[in-house]
């Protein structure tokens, strides 16, 4: 409840009430402020704006474009695969776990983020490269790999060139050189051997992987869909059992050398995992995590959060089945679409068996429950599934997350596309969306599917995001567009780097940064969010 603060007498003798700013703030956003933090002062807020290059008329939008006739954006968060592969939990802040990654999923770690390379990140995708979007690929041309097709031959006995084409490396003089080095008079070489042996891909997968992300049952489709070691149980459940684990992972981080390095890392940790921001889970869903967060950021109010958890492990089970989530959703034409209802469901979701962790949408903070419901209603609501509960959550594989957006919240979506339009443009339409740096309409943006700079899983080919704001600084005033990967996981600094992008999203740099779990929100320049992004929307 709101409450009014100390009581003032006015000139004429009557009594004002001044409301808390503080209360009325965590009322409207449902999030905790720290009263005692320290902020800028006022004058340091505003910028001076160069608006020399826009010539649209004052107060004016940019117009927005004709809607896409089809988008099929949606990339797999390797994080989240290779955790419900293995059973294990990854340290997202590890450079280790990049090489990790890369085994697991059988290609470099610089190749898995672009679709020119084939990806399995993108498995069920194939490339346009004229248009530079992605294209949906029919069943047929998926094949389930079995293990002796990832075989490779003995080259123990290799002594020269020549011994390559024995064993199976096809048109050696056409064959792709990767690297090339010259080290103390020898030359190392690094070859493409895909001819020796097949690994997954974009058509090629494994049935555990096209079990985990790919709405292909190739001959099983009477079967109960199950993702491989999960199965459905109650969130509720799942998570009183992970809590004793979830206490010693979560605690603070234990350090050598006294107490200004141990202060210093919990200083680090301690903004993390502090909210219930929706994360992407083990699918290729990105399109509609980024819209399911883009509306919660911009206006809480319109997400229903009531499925907080009941009071003890002990409640009967009857109890704990009657407990539904209902959501509204809205016809918004096209695929991933239904007609405008309110849907129900229960709280039965995948949980893998070995880390008792949903094996799709969570929230970030690892206890919340209303992102993994909202993820399986709007896949109940498009497919039509009303008497099912256990919901076939890789049918929601790729999509438009700007409709999305406007499904979520029944407003109209608006597209603008950043080929049609200058960085002028863009930075104003984020603007106009904004209120004190922040969107208060919800905004999408998803990544060209192929380009020069899509090697790490900081900016990823044919991807979503949700965009939260704006900011302008540097020694040029230069514009930032703040975005936010679905994944929820930053790169440990030195594994990758991109122009134009501030891979830490300070407070200090950015206020609203203070209300959000930090790990995956980045600042593009307005310039470089041009040339990465395909196009910006939004709901309102």
């Amino acid at each position: 409840m709101v409450t009014s603060g100390s009581h003032s007498e006015s000139p004429r003798g009557m009594t004002s009430n001044n409301i808390d700013a503080y209360a009325l703030f965590e009322a409207l956003t449902g999030r905790k402020v720290n009263r005692r933090s320290t902020s800028r002062t006022m004058s340091e807020d505003y910028e001076v704006l160069d608006n020399d290059k826009d010539d649209r008329p004052l107060g004016e939008e940019p117009n927005p474009d004709d809607p896409p006739k089809d988008v099929n954006v949606g990339a797999i968060n390797p994080y989240a695969l290779v955790e419900a592969m293995i059973g294990h939990r990854l340290d997202r802040h590890s450079l280790h776990t990049a090489r990790i990654i890369s085994d697991f999923l059988q290609t470099d770690y610089e190749e898995l983020f672009d679709m020119k390379h084939n990806s399995v990140l993108f498995a069920g995708l194939k490339l346009n490269k004229e248009e530079r979007r992605a294209e949906e690929m029919s069943e047929k041309e998926v094949q389930i790999l079995e293990e002796r097709d990832l075989v490779t031959p003995d080259l123990s006995r290799v002594k020269k060139l020549d011994d390559l084409e024995k064993i199976g490396l096809d048109k050696m003089g056409e064959t792709r050189i990767k690297m090339a080095r010259m080290q103390n008079g020898k030359l190392r070489l690094v070859l493409d051997g895909q001819s020796l042996g097949r690994t997954v891909g974009n058509r090629d997968v494994t049935e555990t992987i096209n079990e985990l992300v790919l709405p292909f049952r190739h001959g099983k489709e009477d079967r109960e869909w199950t993702p491989p070691n999960s199965s459905w149980r109650d969130m509720n459940e799942a998570f009183f059992r992970s809590i004793p684990r979830r206490f010693l992972m979560d605690g603070a981080p234990f350090g050598f050398g006294g107490y200004n390095n141990h202060h210093h890392a919990h200083r680090e940790m301690q903004y993390q995992h502090r909210f219930d921001d929706p994360t992407q889970g083990a699918s290729s869903n990105s399109w509609l995590i980024a819209a399911i967060f883009s509306v919660f950021w911009a206006n809480p109010a319109m997400i229903n959060r009531s499925s907080g958890m009941i009071a003890g492990s002990m409640a009967a089970d009857d109890e704990r089945s009657r407990r539904t989530l209902e959501v509204k959703f809205h016809d918004k034409g096209g695929r991933n679409n239904a007609e405008t209802d309110t849907v129900e469901v229960d709280y039965q979701i995948p949980v893998n068996n070995s880390t008792d962790m949903p094996v799709y949408a969570r929230a970030s903070d690892g206890y919340e429950t209303w992102p993994a419901l909202y993820e399986k209603a709007f896949v109940k609501w498009m497919t039509r599934g009303e008497d099912e509960e256990r919901v076939d959550l890789t049918q929601a594989h790729n999509g438009d997350p700007v409709k999305a957006m406007a499904q979520l919240n029944g407003r109209e979506p608006r597209y603008y596309f950043t080929e049609r339009h200058s960085g002028a443009e863009l930075a104003g339409v984020v603007r106009a969306c904004s209120v004190n740096k922040r969107t208060v309409c919800p905004m999408a943006a998803w990544t060209h599917a192929t380009g020069d700079t899509f090697r790490g899983s900081n900016l990823v080919a044919n991807h979503a995001y949700s965009v939260l704001g704006w900011v302008s600084g540097g020694q040029e005033d230069n514009q930032y567009i703040i975005v936010r990967n679905p994944w929820g996981v930053t790169e440990p600094r030195g594994l990758t780097s991109y122009p134009g992008l501030l891979d830490r999203v300070e407070p200090e740099f950015w206020p609203p940064a203070a209300l959000l779990d930090r790990d995956g929100v980045f600042s593009v320049e307005v310039q470089a969010f041009k040339k990465y992004f395909a196009c910006i929307g939004v709901a309102k």
